[in-house]
């Protein structure tokens, strides 16, 4: 499928697929219900629709650059924002709203858990029944990883959950939560196609080279099994990708091309959109929107670059702009700056920023789509050059400092910039790997991730120091748990440091 048309509303209470509808309330699925596979389908496409949602992908994890100092709330000044400036300042208490959004933002785990009991008694193709419950691991274990890395400890659930269970558990351990993943990631891998494997009707689910992508990220994360984070990553890269065929502005809109290229050549997993207005009445506080924020909440404000004319987030640092290398050809793909090519016929001012710089990464003309609440670009989650990038840490961390630079070259390669030489140190090529995953994931939700991840979090630590964020401690590298959470579960115990 070109898109998957997510189909759920009130909370993962109900499908709202006609049919589905029809038949059962979603919280009611038992032994004595028949299904088919229509239905079965129905149930794990409701599992995606979470990640559309602007509690993830359509806001909160893209606002995670401005945390990681990479750029400023920007936005209509006074209030607007206000979370994001108070995560980004290390000032933020229980009452975050950012917070609150991505705690809450957990009915997909619910729903994989609901189809991954129901398909099993589904009358349906045993093969696509495989394929779909390894569609159910691949998103219950992205969920997962998403919260444990916000919050560390989160309640773990892998049962459908029912009006007549307990609804206050505790906390599980994050190291219990992270072999929970791992698992669902193995079973991913084992039954999900490749990429190439699926018609283009389908095209869009989770794939494979998706987990195995995924699960190269969780390893690094906590920093094991290196010689498995490079097997991950190289049968991804024995099923043909090349980053030297694949331009790097064809993962958004390209204005050389003209086109908006969904799912691409180098697209291993998108949050799936399609730019309907009608799917949503209120686009601002629906989640069942379908048309991707992105890029007119990225556009300077008031520009008329994009349909809305821009709201102008993230004003872009000038210390980002200056790790630039000489000659980098992503850099007039990612932002916007004083003589930069002419957007869609027009003008950057960097009057419009307050630093002078505007991210233009995920900005779509108007010819595409001319309102607020019609843009269909999908948001690329996982992709080749991330793999290589992870490839190229996982074989120096192994000691094989030199093997490092044959998958960090073919990145840079594509960037327009020279090869790093042979006879680094392990130390020196740690930092090359790390400022190169910096520059080419930019403005892409991956920077916060890294920096806490590396070295315990001392890397983060130090680096929002350097850049003047004295209030950053390694507690503060955890969001606080909600409060609003905590008075309804007794059980929830907060975050040191909050």
């Amino acid at each position: 499928m070109k898109k998957i048309i997510f189909i759920i509303s009130l909370l993962g209470m109900l499908v709202s697929c006609e049919r589905f509808l029809d038949k059962t309330p979603y919280d009611s699925v038992g032994t004595s219900t028949d299904l088919v596979s229509s239905d079965a389908i129905a149930l794990v496409n409701a599992a995606y629709q979470p990640l559309q949602w602007p509690k993830l992908y359509n806001m909160r994890i893209w606002s995670t650059d401005v945390v990681a100092g990479e750029s400023s709330v920007g936005a209509g000044g006074g209030t607007d924002g206000i979370e994001t400036v108070q995560l980004s300042n290390f000032t933020a208490d229980p009452s975050n709203a950012a917070a609150t959004d991505v705690w809450r933002a957990n009915p997909g785990i619910l729903r994989a858990n609901l189809a991954l009991d129901v398909l099993p008694r589904t009358e349906m193709d045993a093969d696509l029944r495989t394929r779909l419950m390894a569609e159910c691991y691949f998103l219950r274990a992205h969920y997962h990883f998403i919260l444990v890395r916000f919050f560390g400890d989160i309640p773990l659930r892998t049962k459908p959950l029912f009006a007549t269970d307990e609804l206050n558990i505790a906390r599980t351990p994050k190291e219990k939560v992270y072999e929970q993943i791992i698992s669902d990631c193995e079973e991913a891998i084992k039954g999900l196609p490749y990429k190439a494997q699926y018609s283009s009707s389908d095209l869009g689910r989770a794939c494979r080279e998706a987990a195995e992508c995924m699960l190269a990220k969780v390893y690094l994360t906590l920093g094991v099994n290196y010689g498995e984070v490079v097997n991950l990553c190289k049968d991804i890269e024995d099923q043909g990708y090349d980053l030297s065929k694949m331009a790097y502005a064809d993962n958004w809109y390209n204005p050389e091309t003209g086109k908006l290229n969904q799912n691409g050549p180098e697209s291993l997993f998108e949050i799936q959109y399609t730019g309907d207005p009608a799917a949503s009445t209120n686009w601002l506080s629906d989640n069942d929107n379908q048309s991707q924020w992105l890029n007119c909440f990225m556009a300077p404000r008031n520009s008329n670059f994009v349909g809305g004319g821009g709201y102008g987030w993230q004003h872009v640092s000038q210390h980002f702009v200056d790790a630039y290398e000489p000659g980098d050809l992503r850099k007039d793909v990612t932002i916007f700056y004083d003589g930069c090519p002419d957007f869609d016929g027009k003008e950057y001012d960097p009057e419009w920023s307050t630093t002078g710089y505007n991210v233009r990464k995920w900005c779509v003309p108007v010819s595409v789509c001319d309102k607020v609440d019609n843009c269909p670009a999908n948001i690329v989650v996982y992709r080749f050059a991330d793999v290589l990038l992870m490839k190229a840490e996982a074989l120096n961390e192994q000691g094989l400092t030199d093997d490092a630079r044959i998958p960090l070259n073919k990145v840079r390669q594509r960037a327009g910039l020279s090869d790093i030489p042979a006879g680094k140190t392990k130390a020196e090529m740690k930092e090359i790997i790390i400022h190169e995953r910096r520059m080419e994931l930019a403005f892409e939700g991956h920077r916060w991730f890294d920096m806490i991840r590396i070295d315990g979090g001392d890397y983060a630590v130090k680096f929002l120091h350097s850049i003047g964020k004295k209030n950053a401690t390694k507690d503060r590298l955890l969001y606080p748990v909600p409060q609003v959470e905590r008075d309804a579960n007794p059980l929830f115990e907060q975050n040191p440091g909050y």
